[in-house]
């Protein structure tokens, strides 16, 4: 045992140790990129699926193809929720719209939410009543652990919520981000003399690798414009969508063209000059703020590598001494 641990607790073994973990963490880094799937053929499909829908619904025949071991887990959910007068909540207008600008569509994912929104609220406070009640973790007073247990509810209620807007705040930051450069592309079709569906097909094609969320968002818009009979009802869901202030800009100079004939290039062009500046603004705002950032984890991460690569050599030599 005692020459277990010497081995363990051997300084160059320890810093043999350090290096392996910094080397996997190198080569992790590099190969991380090229172990990305491809993200473009799901949103396609998704796009595809969606007009197939619209063109069902107008032709009164809608079918919906899922997994069967998925849609008998979803009926029996929803038979569940049925009982505890849950579904109209699944059918809520705005549940729906939040969840769509999280990227995620349909009943299946409404109905997921609903569930998860009843369930984790009783789970949180059963495992907090084990951990403090059971466990006595942390011995606390009779009071403390009743109060940890109504925590553990009230933070089960929120957390879906806290997970849907994360993702939809971070899919529309991705989708601010490529909005100029589509933007750019939609005006220079339209100047080729493209209709506003032809320079959306366009668009979806050339932008889906690098901005597959935008691309996904204008495939649709694109699918609604060509299946709904309002295409101004098309455009608003494409900014409820979006939940951005460019989205619904773009579609302010859509309906205002479409409904009083005037030029789109000019207000595109516009749209496009007042996007790019505020994505350099923003871009500039975030560089100033990168010194803050990093100073923390340069005093964590980087000065005991550095006291390591420097010291640890002589530290060896003291101790075989």
């Amino acid at each position: 045992m005692d020459e277990f641990a010497a081995f363990i607790f051997d300084p160059a073994h320890i810093i043999m140790a350090l290096g392996a973990v910094g080397m996997f963490l190198g080569v992790f880094a590099i190969a991380a990129p090229f172990m990305q799937k491809d993200q473009l053929s799901p949103r396609l499909k998704a796009v595809a699926e969606r007009r197939e829908e619209l063109r069902s619904n107008m032709q009164a025949k809608k079918s919906r193809a899922q997994r069967p071991g998925r849609k008998e887990t979803l009926n029996v959910v929803n038979k569940v929720l049925g009982r505890l007068n849950l579904k109209n909540q699944i059918d809520d207008r705005n549940l729906r719209m939040r969840l769509a600008q999280a990227g995620w569509r349909g009943q299946g994912p409404a109905t997921i939410f609903v569930a998860a929104r009843l369930v984790m609220p009783i789970a949180m406070a059963i495992v907090a009543a084990v951990l403090f009640f059971g466990l006595n973790l942390f011995k606390l007073s009779f009071a403390m652990q009743c109060a940890a247990v109504f925590g553990g509810l009230g933070l089960g209620y929120y957390l879906p919520n806290v997970v849907v807007k994360n993702a939809a705040t971070k899919r529309q930051e991705e989708m601010t981000l490529n909005f100029p450069d589509s933007l750019d592309l939609l005006l220079i079709c339209i100047e080729a003399g493209l209709s506003l569906e032809a320079a959306l097909t366009r668009v979806v094609r050339e932008t889906g690798e690098n901005a597959p969320q935008l691309a996904e968002e204008m495939g649709l818009l694109t699918a609604e414009l060509g299946f709904l009979g309002d295409r101004r009802q098309a455009l608003n869901n494409f900014a409820e969508r979006m939940g951005t202030q460019e989205a619904k800009g773009l579609v302010t100079s859509l309906i205002q063209s479409e409904t009083y004939g005037t030029p789109l290039t000019v207000a595109l062009r516009v749209l496009s000059d007042e996007n790019r500046a505020s994505r350099m603004s923003r871009a500039e705002q975030k560089a100033g703020s990168l010194p803050a950032m990093l100073t923390g984890p340069m005093i964590v991460f980087f000065l005991p590598v550095v006291f390591i690569v420097f010291l640890g050599p002589a530290v060896i030599q003291i101790v075989n001494s």
